[in-house]
């Protein structure tokens, strides 16, 4: 199925339902195809063409959503980037991408001004007044005509490129086809079980995955997609209960945010029936506190990514908190023997219990087939019809799986294997505990010494006080107990909610009380 069709489906089906919601405007069906139709129109006068890529350096807002759907009905190649990248990095992703157009805002002017080569610079779009452009957005949806001449777009044709995070190296380009986002999107539908005209946050940025399934799921079943462009806890809470939002697919961190902010009790919320999260692992501690005050008819963890959207789903986290639960509905996983450097195979399955890394099967359709201009990743990623996702995960007696961390952060201390997320699971346990994060760093003795760094509710909890409550809880071997606590004020995390380790082990970010144990 092609997305435009089915953008297209959905204003027949109910024209005048509210498709969009920014602020105080909203937008029916009806009004958003003509809006995009006479975007389409001009993006096509100014050259815009099938295959060519069109980048976005925006929040999250009604011109990006805008862009979006102009560019699946001319075929282009909607490629959204983090609109807080530095100049650099904007730099690499305009020129590797080979834009055509790139449409900002005032935010990310500056950055985005030092990377283009002005000589042969793509066209530039800004949604703000800015001499500097070629176009103003504005007047591309309030001039000329509402056509534009449709070209032959096929399944296969790629409709999206998103780019992986990048927390180490370049940032990757996952090109993703019409089929690839159709069924990605399907899959979420099914397995969060959301139902005709349901009503969602748009907070998770258009440039991730998780925030176009937001989209698109909405979209195929005639919802409102309600647009934050930024994350404030009393902002959500205000919105959930105005907008009357019945579903939501977040981030733990957000979810955390919001359920400790200290207004929570004042909202009202009982429209809220569907709670999904993704991106990271979310602590016990959390899971419960969901049920205790969300009490959802549908709560689910949904692990994936950017390439190969459902990896597996568990909508049992009451029997399960933290469980990853069994393969999607399009998919096959696997546990095999963990190899950084790239070596282990399909067939090197590890037993029931075992620790490994957590493989998945790419004809799956919601599966990319490799990354954009990057054979040497895509080579490592992709071997005998299964890519290889980096995480570490073991599965138990029943077959459920359970997601242990990165491959690249596990620990090795003393010629044992530790796990951060088993240590967190822990730490968060503690009533004085906001935030915990598990790194490991270079000992002469160890090889890695477990360090933690902890996020309090008051200065009164020490270093001592942890290692005596780590030493009393029984599920916790004594050589994973962290050797050194680090009182922070915050966790470093990326802009869709992970952690991001390495600026912990180069001990990135004010400690406030540092304290070793023995």
């Amino acid at each position: 199925m092609i997305l435009s069709s089915l953008f297209e489906f959905a204003v027949n089906r109910h024209p005048n339902e509210i498709a969009i919601i920014e602020k105080s405007k909203k937008y029916t069906y009806k009004e958003f195809d003509q809006l995009t139709d006479k975007l389409a129109h001009n993006l096509q006068k100014i050259g815009i063409r099938k295959g060519n890529r069109i980048v976005t350096l925006t929040k999250n807002r009604m011109e990006m959503v805008a862009m979006y759907w102009a560019a699946q009905k001319l075929g282009a190649i909607f490629t959204p980037i983090n609109f807080r990248l530095s100049s650099e990095e904007v730099k690499y992703c305009v020129e590797n991408a080979e834009a055509t157009l790139v449409l900002y805002e005032k935010v990310s002017e500056d950055a985005l001004m030092e990377a283009v080569d002005k000589k042969n610079k793509p066209i530039l779009i800004s949604i703000h007044d800015d001499k500097k452009a070629d176009k103003n957005f504005d007047f591309l949806i309030t001039n000329g005509k509402e056509e534009f001449i449709k070209p032959e777009i096929n399944d296969d044709d790629v409709c999206l490129m998103l780019y992986t995070s990048g927390t180490t190296g370049k940032p990757k380009g996952v090109p993703r086809t019409n089929k690839n986002e159709y069924s990605a999107s399907t899959a979420h539908i099914i397995q969060n079980e959301y139902t005709s005209k349901e009503r969602t946050l748009g907070i998770m940025p258009l440039y991730h995955t998780m925030g176009m399934r937001s989209l698109l799921a909405m979209t195929f079943l005639n919802g409102t997609l309600v647009m934050l462009p930024e994350f404030e806890p009393k902002t959500v809470l205000e919105t959930m209960e105005k907008e009357k939002i019945s579903c939501v697919y977040l981030v733990p961190t957000i979810i955390h945010d919001v359920l400790n902010h200290h207004d929570f009790k004042n909202y009202n919320l009982t429209s809220l029936k569907k709670v999904g999260y993704a991106g990271a692992a979310m602590t016990k501690k959390l899971t419960e506190e969901v049920y205790e005050k969300l009490n959802p008819e549908i709560f689910v963890n949904h692990y994936g990514s950017t390439e190969v959207y459902t990896y597996s789903i568990c909508n049992y986290l009451n029997e399960k908190p933290g469980c990853a639960g069994r393969a999607g509905f399009h998919q096959y996983i696997r546990v095999v023997t963990p190899d950084p450097e790239g070596h282990s195979t399909p067939q090197d399955i590890v037993p029931e219990g075992v620790p490994g890394e957590i493989i998945v099967n790419t004809e799956s359709i919601e599966s990319f087939q490799g990354y954009w201009k990057r054979p040497e990743a895509t080579k490592k990623a992709l071997r005998e019809g299964w890519y290889f996702t980096g995480d570490m995960g073991e599965l138990d007696k029943e077959g459920d799986l359970y997601v242990v961390g990165r491959v690249d952060d596990m620990i090795i201390s003393g010629g044992e294997n530790i796990h951060p997320l088993e240590i967190e699971d822990i730490l968060t346990k503690h009533s004085e505990v906001l935030e915990a994060v598990v790194v490991g760093v270079e000992d002469e003795r160890w090889g890695e010494k477990v360090i933690a760094y902890v996020v309090v509710k008051s200065k009164n909890l020490s270093a001592d006080i942890l290692d005596d409550f780590c030493k009393n809880e029984p599920g916790l071997s004594n050589f994973k107990r962290p050797r050194e606590y680090i009182f922070v004020d915050e966790i470093p995390k990326s802009p869709v909610g992970k952690i991001l380790r390495n600026k912990l082990k180069k001990q990135e970010g004010q400690a406030i009380l540092k304290k070793g144990v023995s």
